[in-house]
């Protein structure tokens, strides 16, 4: 209590000024002063209106349909309780109103530091409004003690004007049906104001967008981070030959004749690639170097995306990393082919003459963890196969393959696997937090983790001793608004065992059957193919970038896949930095983003490709003044 006002009251007092017009495009304006970075985002302005309409509306109807039926109850104690309580209400009364105009420049005080305190991670900063389970606790502790004294008080008053409570009750009933269908409309759906640079119109347009954040967690996608960072946005529906539907997202620059292709590792998705901001992200430094830019996402997501929309979750998760290099790689590569070509011929009428002879644009590969293997067993296939793969270089980040040389943790998961596969393969068919409680759980401890900086350095702490010493930032990679209650990224059982089995065997190679009969009508032979004897078939230059910090896959990993290029005669090079792990996506550094757009710089259109251009030129030239 603080002049006589709870924090509670305050805290109701807060939610009421941040659902007024003027205050939320204030505060915005604040946020954005302070980040310089981005707006609020479409779930920041949800937060703020469904928690003014829940706290002033749908609260108050619900306290007086339970005042006015135990008005009646408590009838006969009127006389015993009135005057004490009568005499209550108008201290409480009297000591509530003085102080109500001392609230804003709290508020303001407020806004700015919750700005500061959530500056070091641009996904977090002036966007995200999430409470945490302790800010949750904390809240329906006072709730509780307020709806307790309230209750008495309400009820000692009703006691002594039962003509007010019959008015409150004829009120009530009278005014729920329309106040509902007001606080329904308020809490789903509202216009969003987003500085989205259009194909056609680059000005700030109105998106009409849906909320159901009711349970305060943070649902935003990388459209939305993409958008609301002023970048053009595509998403693009991708179905592979074995039915799944994946998404492959885009920030387009459709007249590009160089294109690049970022594929993300295990427990992630294409959020990786933007994580970090305009500064810090891959993504939009490609972009801004001219490259047209597409962000792949693997199957294996909780929604369980697939053209069978009855498909069960077992048959669903039957897939290994197999199945990305062979299967998700091809087509989203495909599609990227597809798209550029037809798009390059109506933009670029001399691109049907080029069509014939060679591939009218570039294709890179960045590529991180295990997206790393997929791309290497996709090129290496595509060239057994002598099918083109259309990449013109490799950037690979920590990439997996090789895990013999690991810490002690990953070789007991590694006979855990091993061991128990034949059993576990049928109870555990992926893992993922099953259920919409237990990933709103998670979304929110992330946030606490976040908020309260000893609990998140225990948590951080954990973590790195879990895998083995990785000083990666595993706490803010939690924070990562992919891991939400309606979808997260998960592992297959397939992926898990198929890493061990690399493990275990030191090799490179495809996925084990782990019968005869099952290898030789999937490879041909009783062995799973090895793909580290066919780095001979790899006809473009790969960069590898390992971490000196990454306890996951180690340098020694990384320079293993070196000396088998190097040895095979492939155009390949080496670099380490002093990262962990998932530094390499998900930190800001500056070093690192250098040397990756060096290595894509590296690219250029073929020869004959710009002599033919400079030939058109001419030709146009010549015709212009000759007309």
């Amino acid at each position: 209590m603080e002049h006589g006002v709870s924090s509670f009251n305050r805290f109701v007092h807060e939610l009421s000024v941040d659902s007024e017009p003027s205050s939320m495009d204030y505060s915005s304006g604040e946020e954005e002063d302070i980040d310089g970075i981005t707006p609020a985002s479409p779930s920041s302005n949800c937060s703020r209106v469904s928690r003014a309409s829940s706290f002033t509306k749908y609260e108050r109807h619900r306290t007086g349909w339970i005042i006015s039926i135990l008005s009646w109850i408590l009838f006969p104690a009127k006389f015993l309780l009135g005057i004490p309580f009568y005499i209550g209400r108008l201290s409480c009364t009297r000591g509530s109103k003085a102080p109500s105009t001392c609230h804003r420049p709290f508020q303001l005080h407020s806004s700015i530091r919750r700005v500061h305190t959530t500056k070091d991670h641009v996904v977090h900063c002036t966007t995200d409004r999430r409470r945490g389970v302790i800010e949750d606790l904390h809240l329906a502790i006072e709730i509780f003690i307020e709806t307790i004294f309230d209750f008495f008080h309400k009820a000692a008053h009703f006691l002594l004007s039962p003509s007010e409570a019959l008015r409150m009750s004829w009120r009530w009933f009278s005014s729920d049906k329309n106040d509902t269908e007001v606080i329904h409309r308020d809490v789903y759906d509202a216009s969003v104001h987003t500085d989205t640079l259009g194909e056609n119109d680059p000005s700030v347009s109105e998106r009409k967008s849906t909320f159901h954040h009711v349970m305060n967690t943070d649902a935003r996608t990388c459209q939305d981070v993409i958008t609301e960072l002023g970048y053009p946005y595509e998403a693009i529906r991708v179905e592979t030959s074995d039915g799944y539907v994946l998404l492959l997202e885009r920030i387009p620059r459709r007249d590009a004749r160089k294109a690049v292709y970022l594929q993300h590792g295990i427990l992630d998705s294409s959020m990786g690639w933007v994580s970090n901001g305009v500064v810090g992200s891959p993504a939009f430094a490609a972009y801004d170097q001219g490259y047209d830019v597409f962000l792949g996402n693997f199957r294996g997501l909780v929604s369980r995306e697939h053209v069978n929309k009855d498909i069960s979750s077992r048959r669903y998760w039957k897939y290994s990393i197999n199945e990305h290099g062979t299967e998700d790689i091809p087509a989203m590569i495909e599609k990227i082919h597809e798209i550029k070509t037809s798009e390059l011929k109506i933009s670029q009428p001399d691109v049907k003459e080029e069509i014939n002879e060679a591939q009218p644009y570039k294709l890179c590969a960045i590529c991180h963890s295990l997206g790393g293997a997929a791309i290497l067993m996709y090129v290496i296939t595509c060239r057994i196969e002598e099918k083109p793969h259309r990449l013109s270089r490799l950037i690979l980040l920590s990439p997996a393959g090789f895990h013999d040389d690991s810490t002690l943790v990953f070789t007991v998961a590694e006979y855990l696997f091993l061991v128990s596969a034949p059993i576990l393969a049928y109870i555990v068919p992926a893992f993922y937090i099953p259920t919409k409680f237990f990933r709103m759980l998670l979304n929110k401890l992330a946030r606490d983790f976040h908020n309260y900086p000893a609990v998140g350095g225990l948590v951080q702490t954990l973590m790195s001793y879990v895998v083995g010493g990785d000083s990666s930032n595993w706490v803010g990679v939690l924070g990562l608004p992919h891991y939400n209650m309606n979808d997260m990224p998960g592992v297959s059982f397939r992926v898990a065992h198929h890493l061990a089995q690399m493990k275990h065997t030191g090799k490179f190679r495809m996925f084990d059957y782990g019968s005869v009969r099952e290898n030789m009508e999937v490879y041909g032979s009783p062995e799973p193919v090895d793909l580290g004897e066919y780095y001979r078939f790899i006809d473009i230059p790969v960069d590898l970038v390992a971490g000196r910090k990454d306890k996951v896959i180690r340098p020694s990993m990384v320079r293993k896949h070196y000396r088998l290029m190097k040895d095979s005669g492939v155009d390949v090079s080496y670099n380490e930095f002093e990262y962990a792990h998932l530094d390499f996506t998900f930190s800001h550094r500056e070093e690192l983003l250098a040397y990756v757009m060096s290595r894509l710089l590296l690219v250029e259109p073929d020869p004959k490709r710009q002599v033919s251009q400079k030939a058109l030129k001419l030709k146009k030239k010549e015709q212009i003044e000759s007309s």
